[in-house]
């Protein structure tokens, strides 16, 4: 699902999902469920034993005005105190076990969130990830996991004891004096009704978009950190990256609309309420005062009252908190489970083994989710085993996006592509990844030696395999420039790689792994002429396996320089292949790719001088 889609519907699915979002949450953690739930129990006793000190403070006070002001005749109120140091020792005890409990169920859950969804990711086709932003994922798999071990870990066991709480508030309330309990439950309804005002409606969809706006930030600012390089060359500002700019603005614009328009009122309100709920029982006891027989026992009773009502602020406070803790959680799931919800490349149940290397489009048209118009349309070309088919064409005519669809980073939305007369959907996905080696335009290198980056092609390699493999690579100038040659690790201690000495070792990978398909995408495309000489000679190597049999290539590029010599060259345009031939039989006829060679030959002569009359 896009951003704008998920945007859009993600308010409206967790309004009707919230209440089962604990549940679902609860299912990841396995077997350490029933953890939580006797957490929430011990929480809940924990809450309850809470309201000791306050009946033994009370009975204690009962009795020294009884016999006031002979204070020593009243001998139980040390045993009032040793009970209410006993209730507090015991609700302690119990609420840090409960604790325990539900942090053990909270970390495997958090733990398991994170292993299933990084284990879905690894089974997703390649293609998910170029419409789902790296920093948008990471927000997803481990600051949803970390909001809800929060909630399990804290505020479902607090949950449970407020609940507990309110319960024993609400029994304590009438057990002593029904008029004042009354007067107790009055700061109460005030601060559930602003809670209500809040959290409800319009609360809950901000905090559906507020979760939205923090994935945005994350997403672009993962961008705005990636092109800070582009920023300090160019002396530019924030206001260079507009998206990760605007990300910001727009949560800060909700925040503040949130906090200051919905809220201030309302949560003013409920703290005043809440903080001086004492007060209300003033007027209750000058009204009730009068009518009384036994003044003494009134006033103990008042006194009761007052202190406990201190507990209101802590109950009212939890509730509050609860509430936001289970828009986030559920929110955090959905989220967890849209990643879920992407699809995989599965192995089909009887898998096919292609007969040779050879590649086919036949009638192929895709287009990506929410676009106007098909990436390609009805496209039909051959690549032979064993030959190099090039595609070119203008800027998003579909060459990326064909080549994209070989090794299933992209499955045809009509049509098939066919990898010796199979499939690739009939093919077991491991089986299609061990016949094709790709090399794209966006490479990055691990944080790790030059020699462990080559060899994640193929893990089992030999230490001389690989050092061959750079070799037909042309980096042994590479190698001979590091510190520690092949063992460097790339990124320490300042150790970094152009773009076109970084696409050699690309390339030096896929000949490592010695598939016998070769995918493309703009080799050449960070290389200066130096590196181009040498990328287009480890090219050659490419070519041909480690037997000397010709692999068969399909290439992408925008230099035509380096499709001269293939055997077949397929233009597209506009998500369709409108020519197909030979470098000369295309130049003959005079359609687009000519027009093409001749923009390339006028821009190869095209140079600046300072003379008089000259052209530039």
């Amino acid at each position: 699902m896009s951003e704008t889609q998920r945007a859009g519907t993600a308010p409206a699915d967790a309004r009707s999902r919230q209440s089962g979002a604990v549940g679902r949450l609860l299912a990841f953690a396995g077997s350490r469920r029933a953890l939580t739930y006797l957490g929430c129990v011990l929480s809940a006793i924990s809450m309850l034993l809470g309201f000791g000190p306050y009946v033994c403070i009370w009975f204690a006070a009962r009795d020294l005005i009884a016999v006031a002001p002979n204070w020593a005749a009243a001998a139980n109120s040390a045993v009032y105190g040793w009970w209410a140091l006993a209730f507090a020792v015991g609700s302690i005890a119990l609420y840090f076990a409960g604790l325990m409990c539900t942090h053990l169920a909270a970390f495997r859950c958090a733990s398991n969130m994170r292993k299933r969804t990084i284990e879905h990711l690894m089974h997703t086709s390649l293609g998910y990830f170029d419409t789902h932003a790296s920093g948008a994922l990471r927000r997803v798999v481990d600051g949803c996991a970390a909001e809800t071990e929060g909630l399990l870990a804290h505020k479902l066991p607090d949950t449970a004891g407020s609940v507990a709480m309110i319960a024993g508030m609400l029994a304590l309330f009438f057990l002593f004096d029904w008029r004042l309990g009354v007067a107790c439950l009055v700061p109460v309804a005030i601060s559930l009704a602003c809670m209500f005002y809040m959290m409800g409606g319009r609360g809950m969809d901000f905090m559906m978009r507020y979760m939205e706006s923090l994935v945005k930030m994350n997403k672009t600012g993962t961008e705005y950190v990636r092109g800070i390089p582009v920023v300090k060359v160019f002396q530019q500002t924030v206001h260079s990256f507009r998206a990760f700019h605007d990300a910001i603005e727009e949560f800060t614009r909700l925040a503040q609309d949130y906090a200051v328009t919905w809220c201030q009122t309302p949560q003013s309100l409920s703290l005043m309420a809440i903080s001086a709920a004492a007060v209300f029982l003033v007027p209750v006891a000058v009204l009730a005062a009068p009518g009384e027989t036994d003044i003494a026992h009134f006033a103990t009773n008042f006194a009761f009252y007052a202190i406990f009502s201190a507990v209101i602020p802590t109950a009212m406070t939890r509730v509050m908190f609860m509430s936001e803790a289970f828009q986030s959680a559920a929110d955090a799931v959905s989220r967890v489970e849209e990643v879920l919800a992407a699809p995989v490349i599965d192995a089909p149940a009887t898998p096919r083994i292609p007969h040779d290397n050879a590649v086919v489009f036949e009638d192929v048209s895709f287009a990506y989710e929410g676009a106007d118009a098909p990436a390609l349309d009805h496209v039909s070309f051959t690549v032979p085993a064993g030959s190099t088919v090039a595609l070119v064409g203008p800027s998003g005519g579909g060459k990326t996006t064909a080549a994209s669809l070989v090794p299933r980073f992209w499955d045809a939305d009509a049509g098939r592509v066919l990898v010796g007369g199979v499939d690739v959907r009939a093919m077991d996905p491991s089986e299609l990844m061990e016949r094709v080696a790709f090399v794209f335009q966006a490479n990055r290198l691990f944080s790790q030696s030059i020699l462990d980056n080559v060899r994640a092609a193929r893990p089992g390699a030999s230490r001389e395999e690989v050092m061959a493999a750079l070799s037909a690579a042309q980096c042994d100038d590479i190698l001979a420039k590091l510190p520690d040659g092949v063992d460097t690790v790339y990124g320490a201690e300042g150790v970094h790689l152009s773009g076109g000495e970084v696409q050699r070792l690309m390339l030096a990978r896929a000949i490592l792994k010695d598939a016998p398909i070769v995918v493309l995408d703009e080799a050449t495309a960070f290389a200066d002429p130096e590196n181009e000489v040498k990328i287009q000679a480890a090219f050659k190597h490419l070519a041909r396996g480690r037997d000397g049999a010709p692999r068969t290539v399909l290439m992408v590029a925008h230099r035509l320089s380096t499709v001269r010599g293939a055997d077949k060259i397929v233009v597209l345009d506009r998500g369709r292949a409108v020519e197909q031939g030979t470098h000369d039989a295309l130049v003959a006829a005079g359609g687009l790719y000519a027009r093409m060679w001749a923009d390339y030959e006028q821009a190869v002569t095209w140079k600046i001088s300072s003379g008089e009359g000259s052209e530039a």
